[in-house]
C-alpha cells in the first residue's frame, strides 16, 4: 500500500499493461487498443502540463521527445509499445527515487542515527529518560555502551568507575576511522557513538546548539537541495531532440512508413538527461560526508570541478589556530605582566578570535581569576572594548588600540609571531606576542589544489604583513593580502580572476568573505559558526587537507555525471540509427529504452566511490606523500 500511495501512475501503468496484454491474448484486439489509448492520452495529458510550464519558465521540455513518441505510436497501432513508454515517464520518479536513496545513503544515516532522549543522572545516581530538548546545560547525562552522545559535553566519570577512559566512534562525523580515546576532563562532541564501556558525561551545550544538531542541519540542506540537473538538462535537451526527430523524419521519408518514425522516436530516451545527472549528483555529496565534508548542494560540486583561484585564511586555517603565548611586554614599570595578561584575557573572555582564545586559555592555565565586565563590545577582526570594575580595556590590532589609546609603539616581533596590543584607560599598556605553526599537511594540500587544475593561489588575513608573509613562505603561497578588514577580504575575492574562486577560512570573522566566494569552505571543527552558516561547504574534520577531497569529488562528481548522460545519448543515438532501417521493432525498442536509462543510472551510482587513480584522505602526517597523486 505504501508503494501504490507513493507512485500512483506507475501502479496504473503496470495495470493498464497486463490488461492490454491480456486482451490481445483473448483475441480482444479492439478493447485492448482502446485501453491503451485512453491511458496513453492521460498520461500525455497529465504530463503535457508540467512540460509547458518548464517551457513558459525558458527550460526546454525533454519531455517533448516521450510525448511524441507516445503519440506516433497510438497512431500506427503500436499500443504496446505506447504504454512501455508510459510505463519509462511515470516510472521514472519512482526509478530516480530509488537511486538517488541509494546515492545520499551517507547523508541519510546520519539523520537517521540522531537520538531522541537523553538519560538524565538524578542527585541520587538513578538514570530518567527525557526529551533531547529538555537537557540543559549542566545536566549529567548516561551514555550507554553503543549509544549515540545526544549534546556536547565534558566527560566526568564512568559508571560506577572513575578516572576512567573510553573510545568514541566520529567516523559519521569527521570521517576519521580509527576511534578517539577520551579521559575524564575531555570534551565529547554530539554524534560521537559510545564504544562498549557507561561513562557519564555533563552537558555543556543545549541539544539545539550541540554540535551534532549544527551538522544535522547542514545534512538535512545538503540532502533536500536538488541538483544543477535543470541546467545540464537543458544544455543536452534541444540538440538531443532536433537529432532524434530528424533521424526519424528522415526514416519516415526514405522509408515511406510511418511506422519507421515512431520506431526512432521509442529509443530516444530522455532518462540520462533527467534523472542520471542528479543521481551522480547525490552520490558525490553522500561520499564527501562520508568522509566529514558537508556539500550543501549539487551546485557546489559543479562549480568545484572548476576552480581556478583559491584564498585561504591564516590563523585557524593555513596554521592551527593555537597560538602560543611566547612573552609578554608591558609598556611602562606601572603595569606588572601578569596584571597585563589578566586584564586582556578579562576582556578577551568577549571575542570569539583565535588568538582571544589562546589568551584566555593562558591565563586560566597559570591561575588568574577572569574578572566580568560591565559592559563589552568586539569590532570583528579588530579587538575588543571591555569595562572591567573601574578601568577601561581596549585589547586587539595595532591600529584599533591606537585610535583609543595613546603613547602605542610597534612590537617587534620575529617571523611567525603576532602581536595584541593593550590599552588600559587611555593610555598604552603593553603588547602580548603569540606564534601559530603552519599546519604539517598545508603545503601539500596547496599543491595538490594545484594539480586540481587551481591557478592563482593567495593569502586574504587580517593579521600583520610580517607574520602573513612568513607563513605564506612556508605553504609556497606568492600571493600575500594583509592587514585586511572584511571588506577588504570580500573586494579582493570579488575582484580576483580567473574564476570560479574557492576561499577557505575559519571563524565568524571570515563569513562575509566566505559568502561572496563563488564556493566558501567552511574550517567548521571547532563548532558552527556563522562560517559555517554562510559556507557551501562545511568541513568537520580539523585537516585541511579535505579541502583537496572536496574539490576531488567535485571533479568525480562531473566527470560521472557527464559519462552518464554522454553514455546514454550515444547508445540512445546508434539504437535510432539502427531503428530508422526498420531492424527493431516498436516494443523491443522501448524495452531496450529502459536498458538504456538503467544503464545511465547504474554509471551514475559510480559518484560514491573514489576513482581508481585518485588519493585518499589521510591523516594529515602522511599527506605530504599521497596528496600529490592525480587523477578521477
Amino acid at each position: 500500500m505504501r508503494i501504490v500511495k507513493s507512485y500512483p501512475w506507475v501502479i496504473a501503468t503496470l495495470v493498464a499493461l497486463v490488461a492490454t496484454l491480456v486482451l490481445e491474448w483473448i483475441d480482444a484486439s479492439s478493447a485492448a487498443r482502446w485501453v491503451a489509448t485512453i491511458f496513453a492520452v492521460a498520461v500525455i495529458a497529465r504530463v503535457s502540463v508540467g512540460m509547458v510550464k518548464d517551457l513558459l519558465r525558458g527550460h526546454w521540455g525533454i519531455d517533448i521527445l516521450a510525448l511524441t513518441a507516445i503519440v506516433s505510436t497510438i497512431l500506427v497501432g503500436e499500443y504496446i509499445a505506447a504504454l512501455i513508454v508510459c510505463l519509462m515517464l511515470t516510472g521514472g520518479e519512482a526509478l530516480e527515487d530509488y537511486a538517488s536513496n541509494r546515492a545520499k545513503r551517507s547523508l541519510s544515516a546520519l539523520l537517521e542515527r540522531a537520538p531522541q532522549v537523553a538519560h538524565v543522572v538524578d542527585a541520587t545516581g538513578n538514570a530518567r529518560d527525557i526529551p533531547l530538548d529538555e537537557v540543559a546545560i549542566g545536566d549529567r547525562l548516561l551514555v550507554r555502551p553503543a549509544e549515540v552522545v545526544p549534546v556536547d559535553g565534558t566527560m566526568t566519570a564512568g559508571a560506577g568507575e572513575s578516572n576512567q577512559r573510553a573510545d568514541f566512534d566520529e567516523s559519521s562525523l569527521t570521517g576519521e576511522s580509527l576511534p578517539v580515546t577520551k579521559g575524564v576532563g575531555d570534551s565529547i562532541m554530539s554524534g560521537s557513538l559510545n564504544g562498549q564501556r557507561a561513562v557519564i558525561i555533563e552537558a555543556t551545550a543545549t541539544a539545539q546548539d550541540s554540535q551534532y544538531a549544527r551538522i544535522l542541519d547542514l545534512v538535512r540542506e545538503a540532502s533536500e537541495s536538488r541538483a544543477p540537473m535543470v541546467r545540464l538538462a537543458d544544455r543536452y535537451a534541444v540538440p538531443f531532440t532536433a537529432v532524434a526527430l530528424l533521424i526519424a523524419g528522415i526514416a519516415w521519408w526514405v522509408s515511406g512508413d510511418p511506422v519507421r518514425f515512431a520506431e526512432v522516436l521509442v529509443v530516444a530516451t530522455p532518462c540520462p538527461l533527467l534523472i542520471a545527472a542528479p543521481v551522480a549528483f547525490l552520490g558525490g555529496m553522500s561520499r564527501a560526508a562520508k568522509a566529514g565534508v558537508i556539500v550543501k548542494s549539487g551546485g557546489t560540486l559543479e562549480t568545484l570541478a572548476n576552480i581556478k583561484t583559491a584564498g585561504f585564511d591564516k590563523t585557524g586555517t593555513l596554521t592551527y589556530g593555537r597560538p602560543e603565548l611566547l612573552r609578554i611586554q608591558p609598556a611602562h614599570a606601572g603595569i606588572s605582566s601578569d596584571d597585563l595578561l589578566q586584564l586582556a584575557a578579562s576582556a578577551e573572555q568577549y571575542s570569539v578570535h583565535v588568538l582571544a582564545e589562546s589568551i584566555k586559555v593562558e591565563a586560566l592555565k597559570r591561575g588568574f581569576s577572569l574578572t566580568t565586565a560591565a559592559d563589552a563590545k568586539e569590532e570583528a577582526t579588530n579587538g575588543v572594548t571591555a569595562h572591567l570594575e573601574d578601568k577601561l580595556v581596549i585589547v586587539g590590532k595595532r591600529a584599533y588600540v591606537a585610535e583609543h589609546t595613546t603613547g602605542v609603539t610597534t612590537a617587534e616581533l620575529s617571523p611567525g609571531e603576532s602581536a595584541v596590543y593593550v590599552g588600559i584607560d587611555g593610555a598604552f599598556a603593553g603588547t602580548l606576542i603569540l606564534s601559530d605553526k603552519l599546519r604539517e599537511n598545508a603545503g601539500a594540500t596547496l599543491d595538490a589544489l594545484t594539480r586540481w587544475g587551481v591557478e592563482r593561489r593567495m593569502m586574504l588575513t587580517g593579521d600583520a604583513a610580517a607574520t602573513a608573509t612568513y607563513i605564506a613562505h612556508q605553504a609556497g603561497i606568492d600571493e600575500v593580502h594583509a592587514d585586511l578588514l572584511p571588506a577588504d577580504k570580500v573586494r579582493l575575492l570579488m575582484d580576483a580572476q580567473p574564476k570560479p574562486v574557492l576561499m577557505v577560512g575559519d571563524g565568524v570573522n571570515d563569513a562575509p568573505v566566505l559568502a561572496s566566494a563563488d564556493v566558501g569552505i567552511a574550517m567548521g571543527a571547532r563548532g558552527a559558526t556563522a562560517a559555517s552558516e554562510t559556507a557551501d561547504v562545511v568541513i568537520l574534520k580539523d585537516d585541511i587537507s579535505q579541502v583537496v577531497t572536496a574539490v576531488a569529488v567535485g571533479h568525480r562528481t562531473m566527470r560521472v555525471a557527464k559519462e552518464s548522460i554522454w553514455a546514454g545519448i550515444v547508445l540512445s543515438v546508434v539504437l535510432m540509427l539502427v531503428a530508422a532501417f526498420g531492424v527493431i521493432p516498436a516494443v523491443i525498442g522501448a524495452l531496450l529504452q529502459e536498458v538504456v536509462d538503467v544503464v545511465s543510472i547504474l554509471n551514475s551510482l559510480r559518484a560514491m566511490r573514489p576513482g581508481s587513480k585518485e588519493p585518499k584522505v589521510v591523516p594529515a602526517a602522511a599527506a605530504p606523500a599521497v596528496l600529490s597523486a592525480r587523477g578521477v
